[in-house]
């Protein structure tokens, strides 16, 4: 799959790690044509690729995933031969207060993805081969147990997603690896850890507790804060999704994790640390419902198969530059933390 030059349609790359992909990728394969297909929701911002929109091998494309028409459109006009599937709804709490809008969009708009795409490219038959890359998330495993931790989520553990967000990328990503045995697509799915870094939507726990903290508010720490995490630098987790993009096998899983596994009592006093707060900044609040206690990744396969492992995402060194743009960068999210705040979500 390492051409010369692709055409990719990016969907949801307006959004967190979308546009961080969509930059990296225009940055290190400089003969490669990216298209960011995005619907503008409340997550996608175009403010974060403005550096890049004058680059002669980036289109925007305003576009829903779910309006078939219009993704043939784009995948004609631009002759795409590569789809990466971020586009998705991606927020637990806002799953628990209504679940349509994710079922509706990861589960229909990823359907309507894989038909667009299955009809194009049997028409067109790509010089370069066509391949589909879909984002997936750990969070379709479930949870594992504090007590063990040298207990980790594999490409072949079961899936038993917990919330309706989880529930919705489960049913996605099942759907992308039935189009692969049923239609021979040449599709590849990645599960990731949870991502950090620049142009996070401010709901997020990283960027919220940073920016509350430039603000002189508390942090909202959920329950006995013992819940663990393994934390990801979206510049690792685009380099690795860009490896799976070349090397990876169709119909195959990629675990995709940063080796950095934290408790949310951890990560809230380091990112206390890293702002020069303490810990009369932390607001106990009552817990998630149905809050996943542990999550581990083991990123092993990605490593032996495709060289790949993470070189950002350790702390602190990561977190604390991860600080420090947001504290340069008030201008890009103070707009999105006001306009979120007046939705009263």
């Amino acid at each position: 799959m390492a051409v010369s030059t692709r055409t990719l349609l990016v969907t949801g790359g307006a959004g967190f790690i979308g546009s961080n992909f969509c930059r990296l990728v225009l940055e290190q394969r400089k003969g490669w044509k990216v298209i960011n297909y995005d619907a503008l929701t409340y997550a996608g911002n175009l403010e974060n690729l403005r550096d890049v929109e004058k680059n002669p091998n980036y289109s925007f494309v305003h576009g829903d995933i779910r309006n078939r028409e219009a993704v043939e459109h784009a995948l004609n006009k631009f002759k795409c031969d590569t789809i990466v599937h971020f586009a998705a709804e991606s927020h637990v709490d806002r799953s628990i207060m209504d679940s349509g809008p994710f079922v509706s969009t990861n589960v229909l708009g990823t359907q309507v993805m894989l038909d667009s795409a299955r009809h194009y490219w049997n028409s067109s038959k790509p010089a370069n081969g066509a391949r589909f890359v879909h984002i997936g998330t750990d969070e379709v495993y479930g949870q594992l147990p504090l007590d063990r931790p040298n207990l980790k989520f594999t490409e072949t553990t079961p899936l038993q997603p917990s919330s309706p967000y989880s529930a919705s990328k489960t049913a996605s990503d099942l759907l992308a690896l039935a189009y692969n045995h049923t239609f021979g697509m040449d599709v590849v799915v990645t599960r990731c850890s949870n991502n950090f870094g620049p142009y996070q939507y401010p709901e997020k726990v990283v960027p919220l507790f940073v920016t509350n903290l430039l603000d002189g508010k508390k942090v909202p720490l959920y329950g006995d804060g013992k819940n663990v995490r393994d934390w990801l630098h979206v510049i690792d987790h685009c380099e690795a999704i860009l490896t799976v993009l070349e090397k990876g096998k169709a119909g195959e899983v990629y675990n995709i994790g940063g080796n950095n596994e934290r408790s949310n009592n951890e990560l809230t006093r380091m990112i206390l640390k890293c702002s020069g707060k303490g810990e009369d900044m932390i607001q106990p609040v009552p817990d998630r419902l149905g809050h996943d206690r542990r999550y581990a990744i083991d990123a092993s396969k990605i490593k032996r198969e495709l060289g790949w492992q993470p070189t950002r995402s350790a702390w602190p060194a990561a977190l604390q530059a991860t600080v420090e743009w947001y504290r340069a960068n008030e201008a890009w999210w103070r707009p999105l933390k006001e306009k979120h705040a007046k939705a009263g979500v």
